[in-house]
């Protein structure tokens, strides 16, 4: 036995019940499995007893925590809903009040725009006047429409974008009108509405204020190109010895239009002068200064009688053409064959036409403050004594008549009275006539 043992190991037991009843003995063998199956059943049935018998005592318990469990939850929400509540309410009050600020900043941007429009027709007109005159092309400068790529070219379309931002005068769009000068960009990140119409409202507002002052810069040009013309035709003129009256009163009450139709009334002190108004009052006065010292300039001998022909004797004095003696020269010889074209150098009246001794045929015109100029030799008069001239207009022929030796122009200029270099004037002529032509 204990050979076999060593051989085959040990022999597995088996498990015996043995229930004896009297004379009765039953015994009952075991395998492993059925007792490991039997140990498993007891313990499930152990705690499914359990857990029912628990259950049925802490039920009331659970039904309880449960219910208080959904009390705290829906109290929760509800506060969750309060306080979502007042946040929108606060949201809407604060976008009551941003699109209150922005109404009130769009209707400040018309009140600009619109001062601006006004100002522009205050000063179309006195930009045509400047136009008119060759300032504005002396300046280099065209009085043209802002072009369509300008950033200043249209302030409105920024204005019309803060309103459409904020649902003003109109159905608020998803996206907002960007301003005309304005490029998209790709992303703002999360602005508010509050938030877009500033930025748009500063834009808005540096393209007004960039108007505005290009109009002030070209007042200020303006009134500076006029006022440098009008000193340089007073400095002109007063080299040939005649003094230009340039009065500022006289010149703007110059300024206002010979046919308007009598105005008074009682005087009322001005409001209160802006910078703007001040510009263009000063504007306004200096082109009418330049309006009227030209007006002087032009009434005075500055033009040629014979263009296109050559002096041949000059003013002062020379050895008389007869009598070979020193004698003085009252004016200036233009060699003109018979018959050339003679004109009036300035407006004026006729105030002599006919033979004058020496001179022949003479054309005397008299062009106010004691200027007169004489225009001898004619082989022909065409103007009678009364005649109103105006610059450039016939007044005669060329000729030989007098006393002369061939065909010529005598041409003399005589203030007071007294003969004076008419060179002087044909000079001033020439630098004047960028100025007054």
């Amino acid at each position: 036995m204990s050979r076999e043992s060593r051989v085959f190991g040990k022999r597995a037991q088996k498990h015996i019940i043995i229930v004896a009843s009297g004379d009765k003995v039953r015994h009952m063998t075991f395998q492993p499995w059925m007792a490991a199956l039997s140990i498993c059943f007891v313990s499930v049935f152990s705690i499914g007893y359990l857990a029912a018998t628990s259950y049925l005592v802490l039920r009331d318990d659970l039904i309880g925590g449960t219910m208080a469990r959904q009390a705290r939850m829906q109290h929760e929400y509800e506060d969750r809903i309060a306080a979502l509540r007042a946040q929108v309410d606060r949201v809407t009050s604060r976008q009551l009040l941003d699109q209150q600020v922005v109404e009130d900043k769009v209707e400040k941007l018309l009140q600009q725009q619109m001062a601006l429009t006004s100002r522009h027709g205050k000063l179309g007109t006195l930009l045509d006047r400047a136009e008119e005159s060759g300032i504005a092309q002396d300046e280099g400068e065209t009085v043209t429409a802002p072009q369509a790529h300008d950033k200043r070219a249209d302030a409105s379309g920024g204005i019309k974008a803060i309103e459409r931002l904020m649902g003003i005068g109109g159905r608020q769009t998803q996206q907002p009108m960007a301003l005309a000068y304005a490029p998209q960009s790709a992303s703002h990140g999360r602005e508010t509405i509050s938030d877009r119409a500033d930025r748009l409202f500063s834009k808005v507002t540096l393209s007004l204020k960039d108007i505005e002052q290009d109009q002030k810069h070209r007042i200020q040009s303006l009134t500076a190109g006029a006022s440098q013309a009008t000193d340089a035709i007073v400095n002109i003129v007063a080299r040939t010895g005649i003094k230009v009256v340039d009065d500022e009163a006289q010149a703007a009450a110059a300024s206002t239009v010979e046919d308007e139709a009598a105005v008074g009334g009682p005087f009322v002190e001005p409001e209160t002068a802006e910078v703007f108004d001040n510009s263009l009052v000063a504007l306004d006065t200096a082109l009418a200064r330049l309006e009227h010292v030209r007006n002087q300039a032009r009434k005075l001998p500055f033009n040629n009688p014979s263009p296109a022909s050559d002096v041949t004797s000059r003013f002062g004095n020379r050895l008389d053409p007869f009598l070979g003696r020193l004698a003085l020269h009252a004016g200036i010889d233009f060699r003109a064959p018979s018959g050339t074209r003679i004109v009036a150098t300035a407006p004026g009246t006729v105030i002599t036409a006919g033979k004058n001794g020496g001179y022949g045929n003479m054309v005397e015109i008299d062009h106010g403050n004691g200027i007169t100029t004489r225009y001898a030799h004619l082989s022909t008069i065409l103007v009678n004594v009364g005649d109103t001239i105006s610059t450039g207009e016939a007044i005669g022929r060329s000729g030989s008549t007098g006393r002369s030796t061939g065909p010529h122009l005598h041409y003399e200029v005589r203030l007071n009275g007294e003969a004076v270099d008419p060179m002087r004037f044909l000079n001033a002529g020439i630098r004047l006539s960028r100025y007054i032509n």
